[in-house]
């Protein structure tokens, strides 16, 4: 019986790691937070009946324990270090410029990620259970917060992995989300309390405390992104650092990504900025790091900061004005996003009439109302946005916003995201997102129909000649209709019918893009599109079985299963195969009808800027010639496609002995010079 006990607690000790990982790592909770608790509960029973089990690594230890008499300092095995700032495009090149020549002509690869605004800690596993977390104190020393720590759910207590090393030090930051913060102020405010300001220092105070189990009640969150001192392992590269520290249940800052150059890298961290708003923690810019860990030490560091890593930020603007009226918009994937019409102010040489939002908890967060005067902020190409409001001016004319439970366009009941912040309209029929997934599917990294813009596509949705994406092959039937459209003449009627009719011979990966099925960009249809083929072996495959396809994954995979067996994706693919739309063809055919030449089974990298291609363009041209484009040079490769300003993956392909091609050499080769 009592060895029975043992196998249960530890079964139930493993399944709730599991899911902590599934929640806070790979984004796919399978139960319910109600579910998890039920099980944490039995748990924490069966340990408190058989204490002889009790294990320092025990999921029950992050509710928080007893409370602690203070905060011992403890010296960091390496320096936390602080990092520099630059606010300008020129002092970022200024940047690359002294690390490529620090490296004497060796090129470097740069990554991109967020740069959150939480606390940073230091989290010490030795043998694969956490052992220690300190704050990064004056840098050579630091407070001991391993307590409160314990707490924070997403930090694994054990690591997952069968063969952990010595000693992992895992850098990053703790935060709290906006919507948990959100939640924390509502309960303040019911309370009658003063609410806390910010996310940040509600963060290091909760750090701060001398009881546990308040900070548990806080549910903080934790973000890896640095190695420290570590016994037993060591890292190629940061990328690779991040995809271990997954693997072993700890979540890393997300979206990161590696570029060979570094005006890549700023496009990418623009990209980045833009995308902050969607976020549900706070940002204060974007980190650009040498990936190679062999040259990031040959960088080494000054007094204060590392060499081979800058922040990029933003300069700030603000100015304050006032919140005219608040309207819901519908984007098109059914986000209901709440934007703020405002008196028009100047912002840094540009007039701002408007301000995103982002969705309902950001209104309750900040409470803003219309009537309200509030602080606008704009930094860089980050698209302005409400930073507060400021309370003191109102005479209670303001109008507190209810949230619609409905769709406004079209009157559907809106969902709220299961776990998210975002609420959506679910008629995939609604005309706010027909009119953009539309615009979308006629753009030109979709379907690439020529005419057929933003403002076309308003005009044929108001006058009802299109009320679907099927609709647009069936136009060639409308074409006195359609001469009675204003600015449409002959020409540019036979010049849209041409493109329409064109685009029906588009690569399948394109037909995928253009569905607008969520999640699924470009990249990731050209991978479902040369692993399946075909859309018949798509339909045919399990969620599971798309989910194993190389960079695809459980999220979406998720999307893609859902949206081709829906109601709507089911008679939208029935209804566009009539139209003799291309759906792809067996593998298996695409091989053996791809164009005979060289590149038949061989695998190629293109690194550079070329005059013919776009990205994307040539490793479509690859792929129809036979070939297998891929991201990163290795012994496998055969050979390198190399562009104007080649970065790294020159050098290593000459270290490797790649044999390397010029944009002309490449066409020549298949024929096509």
């Amino acid at each position: 019986m009592t060895e029975q006990v043992r196998e249960e607690i530890e079964s139930l000790r493993e399944e709730l790691r599991r899911h902590n990982r599934l929640y806070y790592v790979e984004a796919r909770p399978e139960i319910t937070d109600l579910e998890f608790d039920k099980r944490l509960k039995k748990l924490e029973k069966l340990e408190q009946e058989h204490p002889e089990y009790d294990s320092p690594d025990s999921p029950t230890h992050q509710v928080g324990g007893d409370p602690i008499e203070g905060f011992e300092s403890v010296p960091h095995r390496e320096p936390m270090l602080s990092i520099d700032n630059v606010y300008d495009e020129a002092k970022l090149n200024d940047f690359a410029e002294r690390v490529e020549k620090l490296l004497e002509g060796e090129k470097p690869e740069y990554t991109v990620e967020y740069k959150i605004d939480g606390v940073a800690a230091a989290l010490i596993y030795e043998n694969g259970s956490l052992a220690q977390a300190l704050t990064r104190g004056d840098g050579r020393v630091g407070d001991d917060i391993t307590a409160n720590v314990r707490t924070i759910r997403s930090v694994p207590l054990k690591l997952m992995i069968d063969d952990p090393p010595a000693r992992l030090e895992v850098r990053g930051e703790a935060y709290m989300s906006n919507s948990e913060f959100s939640k924390l102020r509502a309960q303040q405010e019911e309370r009658g309390e003063q609410p806390y300001a910010n996310p940040r220092n509600t963060t290091a105070g909760s750090l701060k405390l001398l009881d546990p189990k308040i900070c548990a009640e806080r549910n903080l969150s934790f973000l890896a992104h640095g190695i420290g001192s570590n016994d037993g392992i060591e890292f190629e590269s940061h990328l690779q650092f991040l995809e271990y520290i997954q693997k072993a249940g700890i979540p890393a800052t997300p979206n990161v990504k590696a570029f060979d150059n570094i005006n890549d890298a700023r496009e990418y961290a623009h990209e980045l900025g833009d995308a902050i708003p969607e976020l549900d923690f706070e940002v204060d810019g974007i980190v650009i790091k040498v990936n190679s860990i062999a040259q990031r030490n040959e960088l080494g560091n000054t007094t204060k900061a590392p060499r081979w890593v800058i922040a990029y930020k933003w300069e700030k603007y603000e100015a304050v004005t006032q919140v005219k009226e608040i309207e819901v918009t519908v984007g098109k994937s059914g986000t209901l996003t709440p934007l703020a019409h405002l008196e028009p102010v100047q912002i840094a040489g540009t007039t701002v009439s408007r301000s995103t939002l982002h969705n309902k908890e950001q209104i309750e967060r900040l409470d803003v109302r219309e009537g309200d005067w509030v602080v606008v902020e704009k930094a860089g190409k980050i698209i302005p946005h409400v930073l507060r409001v400021e309370k003191h001016r109102r005479d209670g004319s303001e109008k507190p916003y209810e949230f619609p439970l409905e769709c406004p366009v079209c009157g559907t009941k809106a969902v709220q995201d299961e776990g998210g912040v975002y609420i959506r309209c679910p008629n995939p029929n609604c005309p706010a997102q027909l009119r953009q997934t539309l615009t979308f599917f006629a753009s030109r990294g979709a379907m690439d129909i020529e005419g057929l813009g933003e403002k076309l596509s308003a005009q044929l949705l108001d006058e009802g000649l299109v009320t679907s994406l099927p609709d647009v092959y069936r136009l060639k039937d409308k074409q006195d209709e359609l001469l009675e459209l204003e600015r449409m003449g002959q020409k540019s009627l036979d010049n849209l019918l041409e493109a329409i009719e064109k685009s029906k011979q588009q690569p399948f990966w394109r037909l995928l893009t253009g569905l607008n099925i969520r999640h699924v960009g470009a990249r990731n249809a050209q991978i479902l599109a040369e692993t399946f083929g075909e859309m018949d072996v798509l339909l045919q495959k399990s969620a599971e079985e798309i989910a194993a396809v190389d960079e695809i994954g459980p999220i979406i995979a998720d999307s893609v299963y859902n949206f081709l067996h829906s109601d709507y994706g089911a008679q939208l693919v029935e209804d566009l195969r009539s139209l003799g739309l291309n759906f792809g063809e067996p593998v298996s055919e695409q091989e053996s009808t791809s164009e005979a030449g060289l590149l038949d089974g061989k695998t190629l990298v293109v690194t550079g800027t070329l005059n013919r291609f776009t990205r994307d363009e040539i490793k479509e041209f690859i792929r129809k010639h036979g070939g297998k484009a891929t991201g990163s040079v290795s012994k496998n490769t055969d050979y390198l496609v190399v562009g104007a300003d080649a970065g790294s993956k020159l050098s290593k392909a000459e270290s490797l002995g790649v044999p390397t091609l010029s944009e002309d050499e490449f066409l020549a080769m298949v024929g096509e010079g």
